[in-house]
C-alpha cells in the first residue's frame, strides 16, 4: 500500500513537474492523470480569476460589483472566441504533434499567435472609446457607466491578451504540455491576486485606482502570463516558434478560422441556453433564480476535474489519430469516461444525499438555500451521463470534428432543454413542476447529449476527419 501512494505521488509529481512523452504510444493509464492533472490545475486558476476581482471590488460596493458583471458579459463574446478558436488549434497542433512533425506543428502555433494578437486589437482597439456606451447599453444605471468607464476600458482594450492566453494554452495542450499551460495561468493569477489589492486600496506605493486598479491588476497578470507562454514556446523543448512560424499562412490562418466556427458555436448556443433557462426561472422569482444560480456555481467548481479528463482526451485522440492509430484513439474516449465517471459519480453521490450542507457552503437564506438544495439534487441525477457527454464532445473536438458537438448542443440544449424546461414548469398544459421543472429538463438534457453524441462516436466518423 505505502508503495502504491509513493507512486501516485510520484505520478502527481511528474505531471506538474512536467515531462516530455510521446502519447500517442505511452500507455494509457499513465497518459491520461499525466495530461489531466495540470489541466484541472489550469482550470481552477481560471475559476479564481473570475472570483478574485469581485472578492475585492466587493468592498467598494454595489456600483463596483455591478461594473465587473457587466463588463464580464461584454466579454463573453471575447471568450466564445478564444475557446472556439482553441479547440481546433489543440486539434490541429496534437495531430502534426502525432504526425512526427514537430515543424509543422510549431507552424501551426506560429498561426494561432497571429489570429489571437489580429483578431484581439481588432475587438480591443475601439475599447476606450465606446466603453461607456457598451456599459449603458447593457443597462448600466449612469452612476455605473461613469464610473465603471475605466474598468470596462482597460479590461476590453487588452482583449488581445485574453485571447492569446486562451490560444497559447491550446497549442501547449495540443503538444502534451499540459504543465505549460498550467504554469501560466498560475503566474497570471499570482500576479492578479498580489496586484488587485494594492492597486483597487491604494496600498503602499501603489495609487488607488478603485475598481479600474482590478482591471489593471489583472490585465498586468495576464500580461506576464502571456510573455511566459511566449518564451516557453520560443525555446521548446515540444514546440519552438521562430520568426519564420509567425510568417503569415493564408492556408493555415483559413483552416483554424473554418474549424472555429463550431467551436464558438458549441460556446454560445451553451450560454444561450443558459440564459433561457434563467429567464424562465425568473417568473419564479428571485430566491429562484439566486438559488439555481449558487447550485450551478457549485457544480462547475465541483466538476473541475472532469474537465481535466476531458481535455486529456483531446489532445490523446488528437495525437493518437496523427500517429494513424484510430484504435489507441477511442480506447482513450473509453477509458477517459470511466474515469470521470467514476469521479462524477462519488460527487453526484454527495450532492444527493447532503444537497442541503453543500449549498449552505455559499447562502444562509433560507429561501435561496432551499431552492439551491433542490437544484442540486436534481440536476445530480444527471451526472453519471454528464461525465460521458463532456469526454465524448472534447473527443470530437480534438479530432477536429467541432460540427457534431455543436450539433448535439443544439439538438439537446435548444430543441429540448429549453422548451422541455418550460413546458414540465408551467401550471396549466404541462406537469405544473415549478422550477423543479427546469431543473430536471437540465438533467434529462445533459442525459440525451451524452446518449446522442455517443451514437455518433460509434459511428467513427470523427476518425477520418481532415486537418
Amino acid at each position: 500500500m505505502r508503495e502504491e501512494r509513493q507512486s501516485i505521488w510520484a505520478l502527481v509529481r511528474e505531471a506538474i513537474m512536467g515531462s516530455e512523452h510521446d502519447f500517442a504510444r505511452l500507455e494509457l493509464r499513465r497518459a491520461i492523470p499525466l495530461l489531466a492533472i495540470p489541466m484541472v490545475l489550469e482550470m481552477a486558476m481560471e475559476a479564481v480569476f473570475a472570483l478574485a476581482d469581485v472578492f475585492f471590488v466587493a468592498r467598494l460596493g454595489p456600483d463596483a460589483i455591478a461594473t465587473v458583471g457587466l463588463t464580464e458579459s461584454l466579454i463573453t463574446i471575447v471568450y466564445a472566441l478564444g475557446i472556439g478558436i482553441a479547440m481546433p488549434v489543440t486539434a490541429m497542433v496534437s495531430r502534426r504533434y502525432g504526425e512526427g512533425d514537430r515543424r509543422a506543428a510549431s507552424q501551426v502555433g506560429g498561426q494561432a499567435l497571429v489570429v489571437a494578437l489580429g483578431l484581439g486589437l481588432l475587438l480591443g482597439l475601439p475599447a476606450p472609446w465606446i466603453a461607456d456606451d457598451l456599459l449603458r447599453m447593457m443597462g448600466a444605471e449612469p452612476a455605473v457607466a461613469e464610473g465603471g468607464w475605466g474598468y470596462a476600458a482597460v479590461l476590453m482594450s487588452t482583449n488581445a491578451v485574453i485571447m492569446l492566453l486562451f490560444i497559447l494554452n491550446a497549442v501547449f495542450r495540443g503538444a502534451g504540455d499540459a504543465a505549460h499551460a498550467m504554469r501560466a495561468l498560475w503566474i497570471a493569477n499570482g500576479i492578479n491576486l498580489v496586484l488587485d489589492p494594492c492597486l483597487i486600496f491604494g496600498l503602499g506605493p501603489f495609487p488607488e485606482l478603485g475598481v479600474t486598479g482590478a482591471a489593471v491588476a489583472t490585465s498586468i497578470g495576464r500580461g506576464v502570463g502571456v510573455l511566459y507562454q511566449i518564451r516557453a514556446l520560443r525555446r521548446g523543448p515540444r514546440l519552438r516558434l521562430d520568426l519564420d512560424c509567425l510568417r503569415p499562412s493564408p492556408r493555415i490562418i483559413a483552416n483554424i478560422l473554418r474549424l472555429s466556427v463550431g467551436g464558438v458555436g458549441q460556446y454560445l448556443i451553451g450560454t444561450a441556453s443558459w440564459i433561457a433557462l434563467v429567464r424562465i426561472l425568473a417568473e419564479f422569482g428571485s430566491e429562484v433564480v439566486a438559488g439555481y444560480t449558487v447550485a450551478m456555481r457549485i457544480v462547475i467548481f465541483a466538476i473541475l476535474p472532469s474537465w481535466g479528463f476531458a481535455n486529456a482526451t483531446s489532445t490523446l485522440v488528437g495525437q493518437s489519430l496523427g500517429a494513424e492509430d484510430p484504435g489507441r484513439a477511442e480506447r482513450a474516449v473509453l477509458l477517459s469516461g470511466l474515469y470521470n465517471m467514476g469521479f462524477l459519480g462519488l460527487v453526484s453521490l454527495i450532492f444527493i444525499l447532503a444537497p442541503h450542507e453543500v449549498a449552505g457552503l455559499l447562502t444562509q437564506d433560507a429561501e435561496v438555500l432551499r431552492w439551491a438544495e433542490r437544484a442540486l439534487f436534481i440536476i445530480s441525477f444527471g451526472f453519471l451521463f454528464y461525465a460521458w457527454e463532456m469526454v465524448l464532445l472534447n473527443a470530437f473536438n480534438g479530432a477536429g470534428d467541432t460540427r457534431t458537438p455543436s450539433l448535439v448542443n443544439l439538438l439537446c440544449f435548444w430543441a429540448v432543454e429549453i422548451p422541455l424546461g418550460w413546458w414540465l414548469s408551467r401550471d396549466q398544459g404541462g406537469a405544473g413542476w415549478g422550477p423543479d421543472g427546469v431543473f430536471v429538463a437540465v438533467a434529462f438534457a445533459y442525459s440525451l447529449a451524452a446518449l446522442v453524441a455517443f451514437g455518433a462516436f460509434r459511428r467513427g466518423r470523427w476518425k477520418r476527419v481532415e486537418l
